[in-house]
């Protein structure tokens, strides 16, 4: 009879430890894509302010 609670028990403790893992991974995740949205952010508006214009790569055939 203990033993299945002691079962019960480290079951329920894993399951813990392992939404923890899930929750701290998604919160890692959040912070990385907000960083890298702020540094897109920072230099698209560095590169809108060269003072020069954008040219194509490749030129366009008629």
């Amino acid at each position: 009879m203990y033993a299945e609670y002691e079962l019960s028990r480290y079951r329920s403790a894993e399951l813990i430890r392992q939404a923890e893992h899930e929750r701290l991974v998604r919160e890692t995740l959040r912070g990385r894509r907000a960083a890298r949205r702020e540094a897109a952010e920072r230099s698209a508006e560095t590169d809108s302010h060269t003072g020069r214009p954008r040219r194509h790569r490749f030129l366009r055939t008629a």
